[in-house]
């Protein structure tokens, strides 16, 4: 009897052994990443679909496809409320989570990405800001750690004055013009500022900048200046409430809509509704579709919703953050493949995943393996150019959809990239950082 007990202790322990060696294995198969979110706050219009569509797509990575190549994705939502200073607080909570700790780090704030530069090369993290955050870390030769692809604040300034121009009657007709920037006064809402300037000395436009205070509900003297200057454009980088205001307010001064033009952040679902039909005719900038007619949708609405098209509709499915998340998403899951494809099949540390970003190419083949074919354009990162210049198309609220009004736009590279290396240089020679020969 005292055999059997024995045994059957010895059995046990060698059970309890093996189960924890297993759970050890388990977790050391997972790929954690951080999700700093703002479901709360003055900006959780934009920042519920924007954290629905990224664990959606890492939901449907690993639903669908076992994973990235069997390697589970892990992730954990910390609460910033768009605050700099709880979105670093989040980051420090997350950073070192996960067997390897954090695969990359998408701050979706420009305040926190400033924050977080200095820290990523020595935590040993890459910052995946996709078309926000320091401009000038686009030059890879300074900001190793730092990607903000496919396009940035001062190029998709230099595409809204290409548009003008177009609409305008070429470049000449640019002399004389007004054009107001309304932007949030934030780091975020100045970046847009430098390019504008140098393009209204070039081309001669008559620029005015008006910024609107967090969170940008009170904008009434702003509109007064407006009407009083009578632009002939307006351009906005706003965030959040302030951007349905906004389009309340020069719907209420009868703004003509097609000549006011938001940035990709101020061209949302959440913008446009609140204003019904006074939003009809606004347009935005954007560098993905909007809507659910792609393969992905399809995917996600199937192993994730169970075929519910309203309970996917609920999560913000086909809005224009959430899209805008399925690609930013799919941007990190490809490079950490891209960085396997060199390291093995294995959970990536942060740095292989910083090769992995580098040396990303995405291509129209891969774009329709994953669903996305036309839902994007294909991008190529190198070790110089953390950005490609990525072009970007107009779209227009029709009171119930976005459509594409214009073709797709490439940014004004020899103007914008100078800026980008002198900028990077500031920098570099600032934090006293040796530029890498790429």
């Amino acid at each position: 009897m005292k055999f059997r007990h024995l045994l059957l202790a010895t059995l046990a322990v060698a059970v309890g052994v093996t189960g924890v060696f297993a759970a050890k294995v388990a977790a050391a198969a997972e790929q954690f990443i951080p999700m700093l979110v703002y479901r709360t706050g003055p900006y959780a219009p934009s920042g519920i679909p924007v954290a629905n569509g990224f664990r959606d797509y890492y939901t449907l990575v690993n639903k669908r496809d076992g994973g990235i190549n069997g390697v589970k994705v892990t992730f954990e939502e910390c609460e910033t409320k768009y605050n700099t200073k709880l979105g670093v607080e989040c980051y420090e909570k997350l950073k070192n989570k996960g067997s390897t700790g954090a695969s990359l780090v998408n701050p979706f704030s420009t305040g926190i990405t400033y924050q977080l530069i200095p820290k990523a090369p020595v935590d040993k993290i890459p910052i995946l800001s996709m078309g926000y955050g320091r401009t000038a870390a686009a030059d890879g030769r300074v900001f190793k750690w730092i990607f903000n692809f496919p396009t940035t604040y001062w190029s998709q300034a230099s595409a809204f004055i290409k548009y003008v121009s177009r609409k305008e009657g070429g470049w000449d007709k640019l002399e004389g013009v007004k054009i107001a920037h309304v932007y949030h006064n934030s780091a975020y809402g100045k970046e847009a500022n430098p390019t504008l300037k140098v393009l209204a000395k070039k081309y001669g436009f008559k620029l005015t900048l008006l910024a609107v205070d967090h969170p940008g509900q009170e904008q009434k003297a702003t509109w007064l200046q407006i009407r009083r200057l009578k632009p002939k454009w307006i351009f906005m980088s706003g965030w959040g409430v302030m951007n349905s205001v906004a389009i309340k307010e020069a719907a209420a001064i009868n703004y003509p809509m097609d000549h006011f033009v938001g940035n990709w952040w101020s061209g949302t679902d959440a913008d446009v509704i609140p204003a019904g039909d006074g939003a009809i005719g606004y347009t935005s900038t954007a560098f993905h579709d909007a809507g659910i007619g792609f393969k992905v949708h399809d995917d996600i609405i199937k192993y994730i919703y169970g075929g519910d098209l309203a309970k996917a509709k609920e999560n913000n499915i086909g809005e224009v953050l959430y899209n805008r998340t399925l690609v930013n998403a799919m941007f990190g899951i490809e490079a950490i493949r891209t960085a396997m494809g060199k390291f093995g099949n294995k959970p990536m540390t942060g740095e292989q995943v910083r090769w992995g970003l580098e040396n990303l190419d995405i291509t129209e083949a891969r774009l329709k393996e994953l669903g996305m074919e036309g839902f994007t354009k294909p991008i190529k990162v190198s070790c110089a150019d953390h950005e490609t210049m990525g072009p970007l198309r107009i779209q227009q609220w029709d009171g119930k959809k976005w459509s594409f009004i214009s073709d797709w736009i490439k940014p004004m590279r020899e103007v914008v990239r100078p800026m980008i290396e002198k900028a990077a240089a500031a920098y570099a020679k600032e934090q006293n950082i040796t530029p890498r020969a790429c």
